[in-house]
């Protein structure tokens, strides 16, 4: 299977409106639920750096993900870098 991994750094002043915006997808994928993609995102240790691992379609057609696109240049101050990935294994309790 085959993943994509995005890192970038935000502008801290940046950082708070990056996370509500991205905590915003969440919410509409809860609703949503397309069937077939995963994905998680990561605000690191220092505050202003993002990770999201994505795998599967749906993510681009969230009304909730175009709006963190929208603003995304004027938030950004390094990145992003996309990697794609291949899943070893995945553990999630239950």
């Amino acid at each position: 299977m085959s993943s994509a991994v995005i890192r970038y750094r935000t502008k801290p002043e940046a950082a708070d409106e990056n996370q509500r915006l991205i905590e915003k997808v969440f919410a509409e994928l809860a609703t949503e639920a397309p069937a077939g993609l995963t994905y998680s995102s990561f605000r690191l240790a220092d505050g202003v750096t993002f990770v999201h691992v994505v795998d599967g379609d749906g993510l681009t057609e969230l009304a909730a993900f175009q709006e963190f696109q929208r603003t995304f240049g004027d938030r950004v101050a390094e990145g992003p870098d996309r990697e794609e990935s291949t899943l070893i294994g995945s553990y999630v309790p239950a």
